[in-house]
């Protein structure tokens, strides 16, 4: 409402001031026609940002319910930033035409704009980069908002999709913000792209003679009495084996990145407890053989 007053009335005080010969008049008049730029800019800001939350109010409320909510709140942001962006260079475009200089001296000033337009791009072409960037991970469906990612080793949720950055809760808290050029250059993991449910696994290193059947029971114990367990899926497999070691690993789902973390430390933690009180000899150890 604050904006929408304002234009109408700049714009009265504008159209009914008529053209005057008196330079004061031709001096307020101007001043008004700035003013009325500048306050149709800051309507049309204000209108996209009206668009934006009554796109979000039609949209479920929990964005990780769906993920054509967690799309759709991916890609609206970073669209009416870049438009609020082009509105504000716009505006400023049009109140610098006003002055009769520019006009006047139009093939120097943009002889010198194109120099002073030229140093500034290749000043910004890192902050031109990312902005396209952020457009480009905006709509390539590779990430939303809400998702759960493993970046460079570490794993977290995808906080905000901003043109130039991208901010990530990371599993303890910390904020990790990186640019945008990063996911459109280098690889990273989405757990989270089609379905919040996340596979979480653990390996263990035990004795050759260790009894797996034993071990896998112990482990469907530990799991189906987990909270953290979605009931979905869980299993025990050897998957390698050393010269000294088997490696067994087990997998469980969870309904998330946050709970498939934890139950992996639970399922970590049990099971090696069951080693050390049940079973010491099943413990990792160093054979050596003495020969006289």
């Amino acid at each position: 409402r604050r904006p929408a007053g304002a234009v109408l009335l700049v714009a009265t005080l504008f159209y009914a001031l008529p053209p005057g010969p008196g330079a004061w008049q031709r001096s307020l008049r101007h001043a008004i026609l700035l003013v009325l730029i500048a306050v149709c800019a800051w309507l049309v800001i204000k209108a996209l940002h009206v668009a934006e939350a009554v796109a979000f109010s039609r949209l479920p409320s929990d964005p990780v319910t769906s993920r054509r909510v967690r799309r759709a709140r991916t890609q609206i942001r970073p669209v009416r930033r870049l438009t609020v962006a082009v509105v504000t260079v716009v505006a400023v475009g049009l109140i610098l035409i006003t002055f009769r200089p520019v006009r006047l001296f139009g093939v120097s000033i943009l002889t010198s704009a194109g120099v002073v337009g030229a140093l500034i791009g290749l000043s910004a072409r890192t902050a031109l980069g990312n902005a396209f960037a952020g457009i480009q991970v905006a709509f390539a469906d590779g990430m939303h908002v809400g998702d759960v990612l493993v970046v460079d080793g570490e794993w977290g949720r995808v906080e905000e999709v901003k043109l130039t950055n991208v901010v990530i809760r990371l599993w303890d808290e910390r904020v990790l913000i990186l640019p945008t050029t990063y996911f459109t250059e280098r690889p990273f993991q989405n757990w989270t792209r089609n379905e919040f449910r996340v596979v979480g696994k653990i390996q263990l290193h035990v004795d050759h003679t260790a009894d797996l059947d034993d071990l896998r029971r112990e482990a469907r114990r530990l799991v189906e009495s987990s909270p953290l367990w979605d009931r979905d899926q869980w299993v025990l497999q050897m998957v390698d084996a050393t010269p000294q070691t088997v490696v067994i690993q087990v997998q469980a789902s969870a309904a998330d990145g946050a709970s498939a973390w934890d139950l992996r430390c639970d399922l970590r933690e049990g099971l090696v407890r069951y080693l050390r009180d049940q079973h010491p000899q099943w413990l990792p150890r160093t054979r050596s053989q003495y020969q006289p």
